[in-house]
């Protein structure tokens, strides 16, 4: 377990350090190169209103957890299936799978609540 965290704060850090960097390494191109339309590109643009693009990244945020989730699964279900008869690594397995289970139901929740409370804000305004 303290590998994965170890690894997944590594992964968040060169994800962060990447996205800081960007605009450095793309100051040095030639203009007429670099696409600097990205948010047109993700579909947003002036037009696009803050319901849309607050809904889009709660749903960005929640299916990144989902991902989590389900990734906690399978690592529950390695260690389940490589315990080897080893009862407290077959508890431990049966621990992650049921939290990571849990938070799925959580995180399937949040999103059904935020689709119904876009739902009615939308509504009286259409």
């Amino acid at each position: 377990m303290k590998k994965l965290k170890k690894v997944l704060a590594v992964t968040a850090l060169v994800g962060v350090a990447t996205l800081g960097l960007a605009p450095i390494v793309n100051a040095g191109l030639d203009p007429e190169i670099i696409d600097t339309d990205v948010g047109g590109d993700l579909g947003y643009d002036a037009e696009t209103d803050l319901k849309t693009t607050i809904t889009n990244v709660v749903q960005w945020a929640l299916g990144f957890l989902a991902l989590i989730a389900v990734i906690m699964i399978i690592i529950g279900g390695f260690m389940w299936m490589t315990a080897g008869g080893n009862e407290e690594r077959v508890e431990k397995a049966k621990k992650m799978i049921s939290a990571a289970v849990i938070g799925l139901i959580i995180i399937l929740l949040a999103w059904a609540i935020v689709i119904f409370v876009i739902g009615v804000i939308q509504e009286p305004t259409t």
